[in-house]
């Protein structure tokens, strides 16, 4: 593939809080570009994106969705992500491949939790953004309120480059402000006819006023412009298109569009915004890994010719067969070819590559850099993992995967079902790394773990759906984690004969416990082989490691503790590293118990949305389940309180809000830490 073709490409995600229409907008980038014949909607089950079975019945996405299209010259590669807080995992492993990203805004709600949340997602990986906000035709739309949200929630820099004609039912227009005119689409029309007029009168000086800050504010960021507009010289629309091209890909501001998707308007503009704005594979630093021996670092420009570096970062099961999505970010994948996984160390077949569209697939010969593609044939390549060259290995980083807060205990209803209930779970684990099976050694039940209810509930659907393995669930159960109160020391001796052998080993170690949300330390005070050899060391601090996933009071995790290896002892010849192994595990479990281990739960950030009238009903319900107020705020009619409350107490909350405040009252919540309640 050529420099210039890989600069027409534009990887994006589009991201935001649930029901700000984020597959709406997909669904018109599609109709537009020409890749749907027709308009799928999602609250008629139709939409192209939400393409699973629970998502059309739903009326949500679960799954990011990966599709292609053609804009002015240019290949968009879009994925769709999820917006509910239980698959947060999708829109993580989806912005580790992306290039930029759309944030959809709601015009009424501006920027909610969810919002948040996936916006420091991409900020994480240092993408570009540009933001749309959608449903100015919604009763309630406060297009500016939604900007300021922005600037006080996001600690943004929004760049209005266009503002609403009107709002709500009056809602006609949008004024570009890089051209000085009036967007107008046809009505008649399902959005495909719109035309530039002259920008209404009683709308000038606004445009007028909002071009000047515009303006102002790229001049901050290119000397071009500032020259022109200190000289009080006409700017050209193409140096404007250039300086806000720069400014966005170098994280200045957030270039701020608007409209009504459900309503055809404004998405040819966002088209346009995607290709004049937002970075190409070759706008932005090459991705860089390391040699998976020597450890230097490896650096992959997007080049065909160079050595292959490609990110896996999504495994689906589909009609029972394995299909891996894997970004290329330098060299090139060739069907029917073989690959090296250097995360395992293991080679892999490619038998296809498939260009994909939602669940539609195409098969295509080869992949090169900044292409996103479906794989078939890696048996046993996970999300995370890199495929390269094996004379030329790179290993690039891994994606980084959440922790499961809430668990159920599953048991097949009949004996065919217990057959086939491990085969299902395996696949669904290879599927969703944030997904967790662990069998009860006291009860012999399966336990299911996952990010929420409705995370957990949409596996047992597929299980119905997709296998036909029922199951009876049991109610929803936290996960929990376990720490110390206090210092302890424990000292165990090791020395045992093995299948003739004798192994010895003796180790001290302390533990006590650290700041909450540190995470575990291991340290070794010892300096001196004659103690302990420093070849048993590593030994020793991997069974630590190994210790902390099993706490003595219900199995749960270890966490925030300080372990330190003070001394212990060895015998010439008969130290082992199983004797190490052993003694240290029980040296720690024994620790543990005189440190007066106890537990954390999982905590939550809830936002809670009421008419005012109910605001006292509502606190007390909180006060009630241990949350604890952090703010309470007025926006437009509505007031809008933040808490931190206990997992534990949050389950049927939703129908306990819906009752409080006659059914006018929404919330959501999002894991925060782990902390105790006592």
């Amino acid at each position: 593939m050529k420099s210039n073709e890989i600069g027409k490409i534009r990887n994006i995600g589009i991201i935001a809080h649930i029901d700000a229409g984020k597959t709406t907008v997909s669904e018109r980038i599609l109709f537009y570009t020409g890749r749907s014949y027709k308009i799928g909607e999602v609250h008629n089950g139709e939409a192209v994106m939400d393409w699973m079975p629970d998502e059309q019945e739903r009326g949500i996405t679960i799954t990011s969705a990966v599709t292609s299209c053609e804009w002015e010259n240019h290949q968009i590669q879009l994925i769709d992500t999820p917006g509910h807080v239980d698959f947060t995992i999708e829109v993580e492993r989806s912005l580790r491949v992306l290039d930029g990203a759309i944030g959809v805004f709601c015009a009424v709600g501006g920027v909610e939790p969810q919002s948040e949340t996936v916006w420091k997602q991409a900020e994480k990986y240092h993408i570009p953004k540009i933001s749309f906000i959608n449903k100015i035709d919604r009763i309630g739309a406060n297009f500016l309120g939604a900007v300021d949200m922005m600037v006080d929630r996001l600690k943004e820099n929004p760049l209005i480059i266009q503002l609403p004609v009107g709002s709500e039912n009056n809602f006609s227009g949008i004024i570009d402000l890089i051209k000085m005119k009036e967007i107008v689409c046809d009505d008649d029309s399902p959005g495909a006819d719109y035309s530039l007029k002259e920008i209404p009168e009683d709308f000038v000086d606004k445009a007028e006023k909002y071009r000047e800050k515009m303006i102002e504010s790229i001049a901050d960021f290119d000397d071009n412009i500032m020259e022109a507009y200190l000289a009080d010289e006409t700017i050209e629309e193409a140096d404007i298109i250039s300086a806000i091209r720069k400014g966005t890909i170098d994280l200045k501001f957030v270039p701020v569009l608007c409209g009504s998707a459900l309503k055809n308007k404004g998405i040819q503009p966002l088209l346009d915004a995607i290709t004049n704005f937002l970075p190409s594979p070759l706008d932005i630093p090459p991705i860089q890994g390391i040699h998976p021996e020597t450890k230097e670092l490896v650096t992959c420009p997007p080049r065909s010719n160079n050595p292959l570096a490609a990110l896996i970062f999504k495994v689906s099961m589909i009609e029972g067969r394995k299909l891996t999505y894997a970004r290329v970010y330098s060299g090139k994948l060739t069907a029917g070819s073989e690959v090296y996984n250097s995360s395992r160390s293991k080679k892999e077949k490619l038998s296809r590559i498939l260009k994909m569209h939602a669940n539609k697939k195409e098969r295509i010969k080869e992949a090169g850099p900044g292409s996103i593609i479906g794989i078939i044939g890696p048996k046993e390549s996970a999300t995370g993992e890199t495929l390269c060259n094996k004379d030329k290995p790179v290993l690039l980083e891994k994606i980084e995967f959440y922790e499961p807060v809430i668990s159920i205990a599953i048991e097949p209803q009949t004996h065919s079902d217990q057959d086939k209930l491990d085969h299902v779970l395996s696949k669904y684990i290879i599927e969703d790394p944030t997904l967790k099976v662990v069998q009860d050694k006291n009860t012999g039940q399966t336990i299911l773990s996952g990010m929420g209810e409705l995370h957990l509930e949409i596996i047992i659907s597929r299980m119905v759906r997709e296998f036909n393995t029922k199951v009876t669930v049991g109610k929803p159960q936290v996960v929990y984690r376990e720490t110390v109160k206090k210092e302890a020391r424990a000292t165990v001796v090791f020395d045992r004969e093995i299948a003739g052998q004798r192994h010895f080993g003796e180790v001290s170690i302390k533990v006590f416990p650290t700041e909450r949300r540190s995470g575990n330390k291991i340290t070794s005070n010892l300096n001196n082989d004659d103690i302990i050899p420093s070849v048993y060391i590593p030994v020793i601090k991997q069974s630590i490691k190994d210790s902390l996933k099993s706490g003595i009071i219900m199995g749960y995790p270890v966490t925030d503790v300080s372990i330190v290896l003070t001394g212990g002892s060895f015998k010439e010849s008969l130290g082992t590293d199983i004797a190490f192994t052993v003694s240290t595990s029980m040296a720690l479990k024994e620790a543990l118990s005189k440190a007066d281990s106890f537990l954390l739960e999982p905590i939550m950030d809830v936002e809670i949305i009421i008419p005012e009238e109910f605001t006292g009903d509502v606190i007390g319900d909180l006060n009630s389940r241990k949350g604890k107020i952090v703010s309470i705020n007025i926006r437009q009619n509505s007031q809008i309180i933040t808490a931190v409350v206990p997992l534990s107490k949050m389950f049927g909350y939703s129908t306990s809000i819906r009752s409080a405040t006659q059914g006018r009252g929404t919330f959501t919540m999002k894991f925060s830490h782990f902390d105790s309640t006592e």
